[in-house]
């Protein structure tokens, strides 16, 4: 007998099902239910066969002690993707709508040893010298600036309208950028995280992040930027590119998920409203059961070998699933008697998140400051109706519709509506227009009124 032949079947409209194939973790399906998958998964032991896009396979590990080992054994497996075989073989292409998260780039994410060591040292002691005063003057400062825009008509879409700009405009000025580039900065990141001409919006935000390291070379600041520069590490123009590009886009998609999850939280669980003051409690029970970076962490063996119940071969595709090592059995009864904090959103080892305290300040930070402006602010449409955007990496949702009795933002005038760097603007033919009006210069222009 077989031993899967007792096995679960895959959720409802899973392609997998009766087939024997490989778990997809895209389409709708996966993004409506992903914890039945995760479910599923788990019938494979610690780790299992999975499919990110169409052929593009992987081995998702789902267990948390397994997930542990992997993150922390930086001698079994590696993170430079150019060991991608796959990628490497031609089997994965790179216009793969994996491929801008999975192929190789020359920063710290993507570094072992020596190297990594280096660069790695350099990111977190820049960011450690994030003062978090400030950070809490620019949260608000953005939180009160984005409010004002919609403040006045009684409902928002707390995603495209509040968590998807504010860490946009709080790095901008973490990172000292002038009007001229954190407009373009701003358009270069929003078009590659909402796939609308990406490669054109990734020319943009690389060749803005250029000029602001050629900027910083001859006027340095009080900044993270002129801090990295500064580094004994002594990071070339190209190193310096690539960490700070790295920081600006890995950090704003996550960051703005756990702002939007969060708030979905707090929204949609009574204990909260009930209770009130738990925005701590809330960001922690999103980080452990609703993680922004749901699957992610990508490894490659160094060698063939067996691991966490699979074979696997030098240069396979291994990701860790925050989401189902958090979830799983073993971990929800530790979580009761443990810490609240032993999460694996943050994810773990020598390639832990390292911006996690300023992205939990940030959080906690904007979360607040929208309620002490909007304390009605209540969910707009029926929870069972919001839907999640399709993925395998992030969970995010598609939109957060809320309501609230309307005002008018104390001691500033309304701004007039941003410039949001939307499809139309996003065409190659009028990209310099959304980068010469964008929404870092009238965030700018609305502080010194």
């Amino acid at each position: 007998m077989n031993a899967h032949d007792n096995a679960p079947v895959p959720p409802p409209g899973c392609p997998a099902h009766g087939s024997g194939g490989r778990v997809p973790l895209y389409g709708p399906e996966f993004a409506a239910a992903p914890q039945a998958y995760y479910d599923f998964l788990r019938h494979y032991g610690p780790a299992a066969p999975v499919e990110l896009a169409p052929g593009v396979e992987a081995t998702l590990v789902t267990d948390y002690a397994a997930a542990l080992q992997l993150l922390q054994d930086s001698g079994s497996f590696r993170k430079d993707a150019r060991r991608w075989r796959a990628f490497g073989e031609g089997k994965v292409g790179p216009d793969s709508p994996v491929a801008p998260l999975l192929a190789y780039r020359p920063n710290c994410m993507f570094a072992d040893g020596a190297d990594h060591l280096r660069l790695r040292q350099a990111v977190t002691d820049s960011m450690a010298r994030v003062d978090t005063r400030r950070l809490t003057r620019s949260t608000e400062q953005a939180s009160r600036y984005l409010v004002a825009q919609f403040a006045g008509r009684g409902s928002a879409d707390l995603l495209a309208d509040y968590a998807r700009q504010l860490p946009l405009f709080v790095f901008n000025e973490l990172f000292g950028c002038p009007p001229e580039i954190g407009d373009r900065v701003l358009f270069g990141i929003s078009g590659m995280f909402d796939g609308i001409n990406a490669d054109k919006a990734t020319e943009v935000l690389f060749q803005a992040v250029g000029e602001l390291v050629a900027l910083k070379r001859s006027k340095p600041g009080d900044d993270v930027t002129s801090w990295l520069m500064q580094h004994q590490a002594r990071l070339d123009d190209e190193e310096m590119v690539h960490q700070l590009a790295l920081l600006l886009g890995a950090g704003a998609e996550p960051l703005r998920n756990l702002i939007g999850n969060t708030l979905h939280r707090l929204l949609t669980h009574e204990r909260y409203a009930r209770e009130g003051g738990l925005i701590d409690e809330a960001l922690d029970d999103t980080l452990w059961e609703n993680p922004p970076m749901a699957n992610y962490a990508p490894h490659y063996p160094a060698s063939d070998m067996e691991f966490a119940g699979q074979q696997l071969q030098a240069g396979d595709l291994v990701l860790v699933s925050f989401a189902a090592a958090n979830t799983g059995p073993a971990q929800t009864a530790a979580r009761r008697s443990g810490s609240n904090r032993a999460h694996l959103a943050w994810s773990a080892g020598p390639h832990a998140c390292p911006s996690k305290e300023p992205a939990r300040h940030i959080t906690v930070t904007a979360v607040e400051d929208l309620f002490n402006q909007l304390p009605d602010l209540h969910l707009a449409v029926p929870e069972d109706s919001l839907t999640w955007r399709p993925g395998p990496f992030h969970r995010a949702l598609t939109a957060l519709p809320a309501r609230f009795t309307p005002v008018r933002a104390a001691g500033q005038h309304a701004p007039e509506p941003a410039v949001t760097a939307s499809a139309q603007d996003r065409g190659a033919g009028t990209a310099r227009k959304a980068e010469r009006t964008g929404m870092w210069s009238q965030f700018l222009n609305w502080l010194t009124r």
